[in-house]
C-alpha cells in the first residue's frame, strides 16, 4: 500500500533538505528521496570540500611563496602534500553530510534512500538502494533534482578530459592542466592547482574572467592571476580537444583570430551547468512547462509550476544555480504550500561569491547593467590598500565598488574583490533588503580595525565625503 504525504521532496541537496525541514516545521507530513548524496553536490563534491581545498591552497601559497614576508625560516625546498589537503576535504564533507542526516532524524522526516521516479504528479516510485520498491502518494511534489555539468560539443569525460566532479574526488593533481572556462569553478580549481604546483592555462570564450561580474572586478582578478603565474587566455574559443596516451592537445582560436595548439596532461572543463530534467520521469507530469532554452522547469514567484501541486526549487529551475539560492527558494516554496506569510525573490539582488584568492563577492547590477536599465547612478570604489586591517593581514589587494541610485539613494549593486570579501557581503544585501541607503550604511559604526570598514568608506564616498581617501 502506498504511503501518503502532504509533501514529498525529490532530491536532498541544499534546497531539498531545507524544504523537507521547513515543511515539517509547518506541520506538513513530509518525505524526502535521495539516492546518493545527502546534502547534494554542494556538501559532498562541491561547495564544502572545495572550500577546504582552497584553504589548504591559500596556506600553501603563504608558506611556499611568502615565507620570508611572514618570517618563516627553513632550509631547502618547502614541500606541500596535496593528498593531505584532499583527505582533509573529505573529512570536512563527510562531517557535514552526517549533519544533514541527523537533521532528517531530528525533524522526524521520512527518508527514502534510492532512485525516485515520478509516475504522476502525485505518485513517486522509489527503487530503494537496499532493494525493493516503495510507492509514495503526495498532495505536493517538490522537485529539487539539481543540475548536471555541461561539456563542449563533441567531447566527453575520459581519462584526461575531466570536470570538477572527477578532479575533486581524487587525491592527486596533474603537472599541467588546461582549464576551460573562467567562471567561479574554473577560477577556484585553477587557484588550487596552481598553488600545488600544476602549470595552469585558463581558456575563456568570453572577453574576460568571471564574465558575469563587474568589468573592474574581472580586470583586477585577471591581473592577480597573471601575477601569480597562471596563463589566462580570454576571448578564446576551443575548437578541438584531442586525447593522446600521455597528454591532451587543445586547438584554440585566440582573440586576434589566430589558431594555437595547447598541450597539457589534462583538461578540466568548467563551462557551466544545465538543469537536470532527464531520468526521473518528469515527462509523466503531463503538460508541465519546461523551457525550450536551457530545459529548466518553469516556476512562478511562489516556486509553483503550471501544474497544481507540483513545485520546483534550486538548479532545476535555472534561476540562479547557487546553494544559498536553492535554500531560500525552499523556504518560500514550503511557506506557500502551507499558506503562511512569505516573501518573493529578486534573483538579480541575491549574493554571488567566488572563493579563490583574492575572493570575489557581489550582488545586484553591475555598473553597465544599471546604466542599461536607465538608472542615474553614483559609483564609488574604495581600495583595500587604504584599509588598516588588510595591511595587518598582508592582503591589501582589491576594492569595493558601490553603485547607488541618485534619485532615492537605493543600493543597486556592490562588487568586491579582496581578502574574505564573501564575509562582507551580507551587510550590503541586508541593506538592500531593508531599503537602507548609503547614508545609513555610512552611519553604521564599524569596529576598527576591520575589513568591514571598506563598506563604510564606500558609503561615505557615494555621499561625496570619503574620510580615508583623498
Amino acid at each position: 500500500m502506498a504511503k501518503e504525504y502532504d509533501v514529498v521532496v525529490l532530491g536532498a541537496g541544499p534546497g531539498g533538505y531545507t524544504a523537507a525541514i521547513r515543511a515539517t516545521q509547518l506541520g506538513l507530513k513530509t518525505a524526502i528521496i535521495e539516492k546518493q548524496w545527502w546534502g547534494g553536490v554542494c556538501l559532498n563534491v562541491g561547495c564544502i570540500p572545495s572550500k577546504a581545498l582552497l584553504r589548504n591552497a591559500e596556506l600553501a601559497h603563504i608558506v611556499r611563496d611568502r615565507a620570508k614576508e611572514f618570517g618563516f625560516i627553513y632550509e631547502g625546498e618547502v614541500k606541500v602534500d596535496y593528498k593531505v589537503a584532499f583527505d582533509r576535504s573529505r573529512r570536512v564533507a563527510t562531517g557535514r553530510v552526517k549533519g544533514v542526516q541527523f537533521l532528517m532524524r531530528a525533524n522526524k522526516i521520512d527518508t527514502y534512500e534510492g532512485w525516485g521516479t515520478i509516475k504522476s504528479k502525485s505518485t513517486i516510485e522509489v527503487a530503494l538502494n537496499a532493494g525493493g520498491t516503495e510507492t509514495l502518494k503526495t498532495k505536493n511534489l517538490i522537485i529539487a533534482a539539481g543540475s548536471e555539468t555541461m561539456l563542449l560539443p563533441n567531447t566527453q569525460v575520459s581519462n584526461r578530459v575531466l570536470t570538477y566532479l572527477e578532479v575533486i574526488q581524487r587525491d592527486h593533481l596533474p603537472k599541467s592542466a588546461i582549464v576551460v572556462g573562467a567562471g567561479a569553478i574554473g577560477c577556484e580549481f585553477a587557484y588550487v592547482m596552481h598553488n600545488y604546483g600544476t602549470k595552469v592555462t585558463m581558456v575563456e570564450f568570453m572577453p574576460r574572467m568571471l564574465p558575469r561580474e563587474d568589468v573592474d572586478v574581472s580586470t583586477e582578478l585577471e591581473k592577480q592571476y597573471k601575477k601569480m603565474g597562471v596563463k589566462v587566455m580570454t576571448g578564446t574559443k576551443v575548437e578541438k580537444i584531442e586525447e593522446l596516451p600521455d597528454k591532451v592537445r587543445v586547438t584554440v582560436t585566440t582573440s586576434d583570430g589566430k589558431q594555437e595548439v595547447l598541450e597539457a596532461e589534462e583538461v578540466l572543463q568548467s563551462i557551466g551547468f544545465r538543469p537536470r530534467t532527464k531520468g526521473y520521469g518528469l515527462e509523466n507530469i503531463k503538460g508541465l512547462n519546461v523551457s525550450e532554452k536551457g530545459g529548466a522547469i518553469e516556476i512562478d514567484d511562489r516556486m509553483a509550476t503550471n501544474i497544481p501541486g507540483v513545485w520546483a526549487i534550486g538548479d532545476v529551475t535555472g534561476k540562479l544555480m547557487l546553494a544559498h539560492v536553492a535554500e531560500a527558494m525552499a523556504m518560500i516554496c514550503c511557506e506557500n504550500i502551507a499558506g503562511v506569510e512569505t516573501i518573493t525573490l529578486d534573483y538579480a539582488m541575491l549574493p554571488r561569491a567566488t572563493y579563490c584568492q583574492p575572493q570575489v563577492a557581489s550582488f545586484g547590477y553591475t555598473e553597465a547593467e544599471a546604466k542599461e536599465k536607465g538608472y542615474d547612478i553614483t559609483v564609488y570604489s574604495f581600495p583595500f590598500q587604504a584599509n588598516a586591517k588588510a595591511h595587518g593581514l598582508g592582503e591589501n589587494i582589491g576594492f569595493i565598488k558601490l553603485i547607488s541610485d541618485k534619485r532615492y539613494g537605493e543600493i543597486l549593486g556592490a562588487h568586491l574583490i579582496g581578502p574574505d570579501v564573501t564575509e562582507l557581503l551580507p551587510e550590503l544585501t541586508l541593506a538592500h533588503y531593508a531599503e537602507l541607503t548609503a547614508e545609513e550604511i555610512g552611519r553604521n559604526v564599524h569596529a576598527h580595525p576591520t575589513l568591514s570598514e571598506v563598506l563604510k568608506e564606500a558609503a561615505h564616498g557615494i555621499l561625496g565625503h570619503s574620510i580615508n581617501m583623498a
